[in-house]
């Protein structure tokens, strides 16, 4: 998946932070597309407003300014007839979503972005500025909206940090036997 070389962030959302969150992408035009593209998919705006019709749990922003997302119909396997996005030739912002666990956990979610030009990778040419940019923005309004966690990498969204405190919400490494994290103090 190449993941080593893009730029990533981790986070917990609880659904109020995604709402705040969504609102302040409202200033991009962003698409929003699913991991797996059902053939009949209808593209929408990443807004406050549609935050109802997002994916379950993965998906993209595509970064119109960028250009469009490049996909491909996937040919073969349980994803037949659906589509694909190339996320190293696309201007995606990959998102994964927080959720809750079966114990009420709140697992973490991550944000990602593939730049760089590496052999992993297969992209020739560095990513377009304003896609650069607009991911630098982005990662810039997470760092100052959320709370450092501990450990480290992980961002806590201000409702995840009070949700956490007054309910003692547990939030989750969503890595396997991922580890608790708690918002820093």
């Amino acid at each position: 998946m190449g993941q080593r070389m893009a730029t990533q962030v981790q986070f917990f959302m609880s659904p109020d932070d995604e709402v705040a969150f969504f609102r302040f992408l409202e200033r991009f035009e962003l698409e929003v597309y699913p991991r797996r593209v059902p053939p009949d998919w209808e593209t929408f705006r990443a807004s406050q407003a549609n935050v109802p019709r997002l994916p379950e749990e993965d998906l993209y922003l595509v970064v119109l300014a960028a250009g469009p997302a490049i996909v491909d119909k996937v040919k073969r396997g349980p994803d037949k007839g659906f589509w694909r996005i190339d996320e190293v030739r696309s201007p995606v912002i990959f998102l994964e979503r927080c959720r809750l666990n079966e114990e009420g956990e709140l697992l973490s979610g991550q944000m990602w972005a593939e730049m760089d030009v590496t052999p992993q990778t297969g992209r020739k040419e560095a990513a377009a500025d304003i896609f650069m940019r607009t991911y630098r923005e982005v990662e810039e309004y997470l760092k100052k909206t959320f709370r450092k966690g501990d450990p480290k990498p992980f961002l806590v969204g201000p409702k995840a940090a009070r949700l956490h405190k007054e309910t003692r919400l547990v939030l989750r490494d969503s890595a396997h036997r991922g580890g608790t994290v708690v918002p820093y103090k």
